[in-house]
């Protein structure tokens, strides 16, 4: 399971170190793709596909599943992650979640990372801060 929230660095050639307590599950082969929010999704090949199940048995005859599947499939990439945790982030995908800056959150979300622009981030939390009981009451 992914947990927990952490900056990194993206070097001059657009990769990152993951967590190191992250590298066990994310080691091998990883998928990349665009998230909500204008994150990226991480996903172990097998996390992608449980998640490719779910998608397939949308109907394409509603425009936002066909524009959904459309995004989330045509933005994915198999990447490596190297033996010292690092992997690279397509350019295509760096431009996507505003990552230009070199500052990026790495956020845990159980079978899934998702890579954050650090001040897009940030945002995100504190506005979302303000409403987590209220939608923790609305969840159960």
């Amino acid at each position: 399971m992914l947990l927990g929230e952490f900056t990194h660095t993206l070097d001059a050639k657009g990769r990152v170190f993951l967590p190191a307590r992250w590298r066990e599950e994310l080691a091998g082969e990883v998928v990349v793709t665009a998230g909500q929010e204008r994150c990226l999704f991480v996903m172990t090949t097998e996390a992608f596909s449980r998640r490719a199940s779910q998608l397939e048995v949308l109907s394409s005859d509603q425009k936002a599943n066909r524009d959904y599947k459309r995004m989330f499939f045509s933005s994915a990439s198999e990447e490596s992650v190297d033996k010292t945790g690092r992997m690279s982030i397509p350019a295509a995908l760096r431009r996507f979640a505003g990552l230009e800056g070199k500052e990026v959150m790495l956020i845990g979300v159980s079978d899934r990372a998702e890579i954050w622009d650090r001040a897009s981030w940030v945002s995100y939390r504190e506005s979302v801060e303000e409403s987590y009981a209220q939608i923790a009451e609305e969840l159960t």
